[in-house]
């Protein structure tokens, strides 16, 4: 297989790429706003309803359980079907949730388990959305723009952390629910619009040869677990997060039994946070990174690793350190981030990329809450800053250790991927 057969992508021959990818991307940051708000506004009509963290955590999961589990059997139905296609059902259906809401909301009819399922149905509709997106970017955006597109994406998230809540807060005081939840169904709308009008690229796929789903799913396990520094990037991505899911469970803790601080006082550090992830993802955006991504990526982790160090030694010295430490943790975050999914969509072969972007989700879907779930006990017989220090430790050994890791430096070599994936076709 030669390398252009691996990777076909048309705008590599059509230069004006960007008019008709940056439509789809608009009309997505629109419904991604919409969904934030719907996030918040659930939130806290079972927190206000209930008052019980039990629901609130049954919500959370009932969220996170199809990315998990659904996952794998969803990214191998993208690569198999038209991802034009499987994003506009995807949009649908979770307007469609929305709808439903809005109606139990306007006849005074909602309960409980009506918002947990609503909730899981909505994240079924994410993992099939959510692989689709980053797999049909991979093919509209030409190679040498995807780090600045994944930079772009990462500012977008954060304006979102930052926009959202107050937004959410202001429009909860002042519209009735089913209003504020008309706004996803319009935004959705607004996001299935230009997929009804601009082309979107299919990766080819030998028809000739019959597959089923399953073999597609074993296909794409067999595809990752083979190509060593594949399966060292996606255990990578899954190590990160289960390392920094401590931050946002115990950063309250740090905040009222080491700074004495209240609820303000948190408020300070997430905007703090957020503003630092604005900046340095329009500087990713902008400066692109090195040459080679891994490197970029191994640098910021290096560089995360060395401020959660910081913040873990900060109420030993200073509040004002902390705001330090956790503005850079922010900055950093998106040059360690943004790069690798910017070389997955580089170096996985497209028809494929559904089914690998779907793994990766469930990886991190188990290792996030089981980062949460080991850092409580650590953290209450360590001490909140101890278990910081530990894990800022790992983090930044992980990045220089990752140096000398060659199939893991020579991922981005592109002959070496054609020969493993032929490896895998024979």
């Amino acid at each position: 297989m030669t390398k252009d057969m691996e990777h076909p992508n048309p705008n590599n021959e059509h230069p004006r790429w960007a008019p008709s990818f940056f439509a789809i991307w608009s009309g997505q940051a629109c419904s991604l706003l919409g969904s934030h708000l719907v996030q918040f506004a659930i939130v806290w009509w079972l927190a206000k309803t209930t008052g019980s963290a039990t629901v609130l955590a049954v919500g959370g999961v009932a969220a996170l359980l199809p990315v998990v589990f659904l996952g794998p059997f969803a990214g191998a139905l993208v690569d198999r079907w038209n991802r034009r296609v499987v994003m506009i059902a995807a949009d649908g259906m979770i307007a469609l949730c929305t709808l439903v809401l809005v109606m139990l909301f306007t006849l005074e009819t909602v309960e409980i388990w009506h918002i947990f399922d609503l909730v899981f149905l909505r994240a079924v509709g994410q993992a099939f959305h959510n692989p689709a997106m980053f797999a049909t970017t991979a093919l509209m955006v030409p190679k040498e723009h995807l780090t600045r597109v994944s930079g772009l994406n990462q500012t977008l998230e954060a304006v979102m952390n930052i926009l959202a809540p107050p937004l959410g807060a202001l429009l909860v005081g002042i519209l009735p629910m089913a209003w504020i939840l008309s706004i996803d169904i319009g935004t959705a709308l607004l996001a299935i619009l230009p997929l009804c009008f601009v082309h979107v690229p299919q990766p080819k796929r030998d028809l000739t040869v019959p597959s089923t789903l399953f073999a597609d799913l074993r296909e794409g396990y067999r595809y990752v677990t083979a190509w060593r520094g594949l399966f060292l990037v996606c255990l990578l991505f899954a190590a990160l997060n289960f390392l920094l899911a401590p931050l946002t469970t115990l950063l309250p803790l740090l905040v009222t039994e080491y700074f004495g601080g209240q609820a303000m006082t948190l408020g300070v550090l997430d905007a703090v946070f957020g503003s630092g992830m604005i900046i340095g993802a329009v500087t990713l955006s902008i400066w692109g990174g090195f040459k080679r991504r891994i490197v970029t990526t191994l640098m910021g982790i290096i560089g995360v690793g060395m401020c959660i160090i910081l913040l873990g030694t900060s109420p030993m010295v200073s509040f004002g350190l902390a705001l330090a430490a956790i503005f850079f943790i922010g900055s950093i975050m998106p040059i360690a981030q943004g790069p690798l999914r910017a070389l997955l969509q580089a170096v996985v072969s497209p028809e494929k990329q559904g089914r690998v972007f779907s793994l990766m989700g469930s990886l991190v879907g188990i290792a996030m809450p089981a980062g949460m779930m080991i850092a409580g006990p650590l953290a209450d017989w360590l001490s909140i800053p101890a278990l910081f220090i530990i894990n800022g430790v790992v983090f930044f050994s992980l990045g220089i250790a990752a140096f000398g890791v060659p199939a893991l430096m020579k991922i981005e070599n592109h002959q070496a991927a054609a020969v493993r994936d032929d490896s895998q076709s024979a």
